[in-house]
């Protein structure tokens, strides 16, 4: 029995007047008790299938043609067009949160900041499902500990901001599972979330599916979570579906170019030596880089070019009232960390969201001030401590480290062209005058393969990609020799991820640029590092150049992290289970050789040979516990 069946949908929005189809003659069909993955990049209209089946559609969009059936499994007889429903009817707001569940993909922005997580599933339990409201609270209970709250009764109390990501889109999926609806749609539920934690919401949904017999549609570019998750694929390009049936069928036996091309442009695990990775469409093509005023040096006799040395940083959270008492708690974010970065390398920094990876960035950039450590930069000629420039001393050194950052929609202001945005750079450290400022930036767009007719225009007229573009000519523009790369790729698609990778390898290559990469995505960070330091707890615990890491993991937490993710290789399936009990970070189910002794030598990093190195206690036999 099929529980959604979708025949030949029309979606239209009425954008200034125009009409323009985004939806264009869809059919799939969602059957009892299966997983359904809906595949595509942004823009192909995924998210605008889900709002339709929700009744979620904008105000300029509408249904224009086609069916929606719903059957309910509790009323097998009765068959319900969505698409045929009044938007704000209560036919529709009964299905909604009710026999349909949704889960969004940024939990941070669809969960309210003014009520407790428990308020919040209470209001979707009540409206579907009138009871006491003890009755409530119990049934909201057991469900947090069904999604894995450790204190369901304390987390019921607690606030969004108080969760981390993972806890939130828990949150979300207790929110959408408690009137245990028959059909749930998972729109990108882990596309911001850690391999980890998303093994074990994935996990967590397959229990929950085949508990309460649940049909689901992922919608997702992820084809590693297609590969472990569904048992049918749809593959959807620009409103049309390019291929459709069995998962077996589409990854062994693909037959579409466009399909073919999304499996070529995922980063994976057995890429060879200088392979590139194939994007569906390669952006504008960029003009040969122009040769460099100065060779670079061989970077075996040189000293690094920046150097980190115990670096601490301790925060206090809690409030404390007006007589001196409260609740304060000290957390240690960054715990004596020290690492090299050699001139012309990437060093990818790796690790679970919170271990401290952008704290040492933003130490690094100066924004953050370290309780302790030093970080020396050595351009050749001269040695530079960071940590100690101040005023005029600190605004020179700018220009020679600059960032890329994580989400290109907020780091570029909306209300400046993409003219001003590049200049301002310039401007403040005075480069140039108006007409060479005007030429640099011309070259910066080219640079970045963008066409310099695109100049005038504001942020938002941009694709995600295309912003992620602006954001690193940005960083080019005063010609760093450091460039901090803070998850440049995590909100992008695939395709436009292969871009985004490619061209900084090509940057790379033609100026001689040295990259620090922070990303959780293990297989990105394996496609772009010369060297990998692997980031648990506040501390480095394994690094390693690229090949040993990935070939012989030696600390229980890099093997964890290895163990999580998603392949998409149906012959190199998932173990869920084994992926990360308890937490990859928990180190009281690591060996005792890499745990603190309270009462002996503290851990150090003992050398493995060729450069690899583990956070262990001294004289530690790790060979034979690897």
């Amino acid at each position: 029995m099929d529980i959604l069946r979708i025949s030949d949908l029309h979606i239209g929005f009425t954008v200034h007047g125009l009409a323009r189809d985004v939806v264009k003659g869809v059919s799939l069909r969602v059957p009892a008790g299966r997983t359904v993955a809906l595949v595509g990049e942004s823009g192909s209209g995924k998210s605008v299938i889900s709002q339709a089946i929700m009744g979620l559609l904008p105000r300029a969009g509408g249904v224009t043609g086609g069916e929606i059936l719903f059957r309910d499994p509790l009323t097998p007889d009765t068959t319900i067009d969505i698409a045929a429903l009044p938007a704000e009817g209560k036919a529709i707001r009964a299905l909604r949160g009710g026999r349909i569940g949704m889960i969004f993909q940024e939990p941070m922005s669809s969960l309210s900041p003014v009520h407790t997580i428990g308020n919040q599933i209470e209001e979707a339990l009540l409206l579907h499902r009138p009871m006491s409201k003890a009755e409530a609270r119990g049934l909201i209970e057991t469900m947090l500990g069904r999604v894995g709250f450790k204190d369901p009764v304390r987390a019921y109390g607690l606030y969004p901001f108080e969760l981390s990501g993972g806890l939130r889109q828990r949150a979300m999926l207790a929110m959408a599972l408690i009137c245990q609806p028959a059909l749930l749609i998972a729109d990108e539920p882990t596309t911001a979330l850690d391999v980890t934690i998303q093994a074990q919401v994935l996990d967590l949904m397959r229990d929950l599916q085949a508990e309460m017999g649940m049909a689901i549609l992922l919608i997702t570019h992820d084809l590693g979570v297609v590969a472990n998750m569904a048992d049918e694929v749809v593959v959807i390009y620009h409103g049309e579906i390019m291929e459709s049936g069995p998962v077996e069928d589409i990854f062994r036996r693909p037959r579409h170019p466009y399909l073919k091309a999304l499996l070529k442009a995922s980063p994976h695990f057995d890429m060879q030596e200088g392979e590139r990775l194939v994007a569906l469409r390669e952006a504008r093509p960029r003009p040969p880089a122009a040769p460099r005023a100065m060779p670079l040096p061989n970077a075996g006799e040189q000293a690094p070019l920046l150097s980190v040395r115990g670096l601490r940083k301790a925060y206090t959270t809690g409030s404390r009232s007006f007589f001196g008492k409260g609740t304060q708690q000290t957390v240690l974010a960054v715990d004596d960390v020290g690492f090299d970065i050699r001139r012309g390398e990437c060093l990818g920094l790796v690790g679970e969201s919170g271990c401290g990876k952008t704290t040492v960035s933003k130490i690094i950039m100066r924004a953050v001030t370290p309780d302790a450590g030093s970080i020396v930069f050595d351009d050749g000629r001269t040695q530079t401590d960071i940590l100690a420039l101040d005023g005029e001393a600190l605004r020179a050194f700018r220009p020679r480290v600059q960032m890329i950052f994580q989400d290109p929609v907020s780091s570029l202001s909306p209300r400046m062209t993409v003219s001003n945005i590049l200049r301002e750079p310039l401007v403040i450290h005075g480069k140039g005058g108006a007409g060479e400022q005007a030429e640099r930036v011309r070259t910066l767009m080219e640079d970045v393969g963008l066409d310099v007719r695109f100049l005038n225009r504001y942020p938002h007229s941009f694709s995600g990609g295309q912003r992620q573009r602006i954001g690193i000519a940005r960083a080019l523009a005063l010609d760093p020799d450091l460039i901090i790369c803070d998850e440049p790729v995590s909100a992008l698609d695939v395709s436009v991820q292969a871009q985004i990778l490619n061209l900084l390898k090509d940057l790379q290559a033609e100026r001689g640029l040295t990259f620090l990469f922070i990303s959780h995505n293990l297989a990105v960070v394996n496609y772009m590092a010369d060297r990998i330091a692997v980031m648990a707890n506040g501390r480095i615990v394994e690094i390693a150049p690229r090949h040993a890491l990935f070939s012989r993991p030696v600390h229980p937490y890099t093997k964890a992290l290895l163990r999580s993710v998603p392949f998409a290789d149906l012959d190199r399936k998932l173990d869920f289970k084994l992926a990360a009990p308890g937490g990859a970070s928990d180190s009281s189910h690591w060996d005792r050789v890499f745990r603190p002794d309270p009462e002996g030598e503290a851990l150090t990093h003992l050398p493995l040979g060729g450069g690899h190195f583990v956070l262990a206690r001294p004289g530690a036999e790790l060979r034979e516990v690897a």
